[in-house]
């Protein structure tokens, strides 16, 4: 078996380029997972706020991601990942109108964090197919498969009936989500990205998820005003 070694990792000639991704940024995954303002939410410590307020900063992240998935799906190599069936917005717009109402902008602007996210998006996912798949891998395979399981809590813990205030993680359009997920990860594998541009793209992943990881940080920040009771 060849290896090559690098400082950060070591590689096998028979790793795929997707476990490849999923391997160098698991520990950054785990951590995104761990942060003080998710965890506290999903046992139920913070009240149905403190949930809209995580939900307006996915409105405010995915319009960006969205306008370039626009772009991108003119672009060969970055198509097959950007589907329309993915697309979030209107799910996200609905998502805010039932638990925020009319006028919610104002009331839930973005955070700092997410500002800077917004300016990461900016600047790679217009015009670097690498780098727009890179944030899209981050963030639609996670809400296909750890967002399911805030959704089911989300509903348990607020009163939510079907999908009201929980239609983000609701991927019907996509149809079997695991499925999609292995067809994703063999697009991954197969795209025509060489050895040099496969290190940027995951260099990318972990820059998506140090900047998810300080957007749920910035929420933690004002997690008392939510805190329950309890």
């Amino acid at each position: 078996m060849t290896t090559t070694k690098t400082a950060e990792t070591t590689e096998t000639a028979e790793e795929t380029f997707s476990a490849a991704i999923r391997r160098r940024s698991w520990g950054s995954h785990q951590s995104a997972e761990g942060e003080g303002f998710l965890d506290v939410l999903m046992r139920g410590g913070l009240t149905r706020d403190g949930y809209t307020a995580m939900v307006a900063q996915h409105y405010w992240a995915y319009e960006v991601l969205e306008q370039a998935s626009a772009v991108m799906r003119g672009n060969a190599v970055a198509a097959p990942f950007c589907p329309e069936a993915l697309d979030r917005m209107q799910a996200l717009d609905a998502d805010m109108r039932f638990l925020a109402g009319d006028g919610w902008q104002d009331k839930y602007p973005a955070n700092p964090a997410t500002v800077r996210y917004i300016e990461r998006l900016r600047e790679t996912c217009f015009d670097w197919p690498g780098g727009y798949v890179a944030h899209h891998y981050t963030r639609y395979l996670g809400d296909m498969s750890g967002g399911q399981h805030i959704a089911k809590l989300m509903r348990r813990h607020f009163g939510l009936d079907g999908h009201d205030g929980t239609e983000f993680y609701n991927f019907r359009a996509v149809g079997d989500l695991d499925a999609f997920k292995q067809a994703y990860r063999a697009s991954l594998d197969n795209a025509p990205w060489d050895a040099d541009e496969r290190e940027r793209i995951i260099a990318e992943v972990l820059v998506a998820y140090e900047i998810n990881s300080a957007v749920l940080r910035d929420l933690g920040a004002e997690m008392d005003r939510w805190r329950t009771d309890g």
